[in-house]
C-alpha cells in the first residue's frame, strides 16, 4: 500500500505564470533534466524519463487538451 494519498488536483494559471513553467518545462526537455512544478501546494518532480502524451477530448461544444506527465515511482 502506498503512503501516499490518491491525489486529482486541477489548477488555473494566468498567461504570464503558465508561460514561465512553460519556459522552464522546455529547457528540462531539452536538457534531458528532470522538471519540478508546485501544483497547488504540493511539489511534484517529475523525472526526465517520464513519458509525454498530448489529449485532446471533445464532448458537445466542450473541448479540452491535455498535456500529460506518466511515470511509475
Amino acid at each position: 500500500m502506498s503512503s501516499r494519498s490518491d491525489r486529482d488536483i486541477e489548477k488555473g494559471y494566468t498567461t504570464k505564470q503558465l508561460a514561465a513553467k512553460l519556459r522552464r518545462l522546455a529547457d528540462s526537455l531539452e536538457s534531458g533534466k528532470n522538471f519540478r512544478i508546485q501544483i497547488a501546494g504540493e511539489r511534484v518532480y517529475i523525472p526526465a524519463r517520464a513519458i509525454f502524451t498530448i489529449e485532446h477530448e471533445r464532448e458537445g461544444k466542450n473541448e479540452e487538451v491535455e498535456f500529460q506527465f506518466k511515470w511509475k515511482n
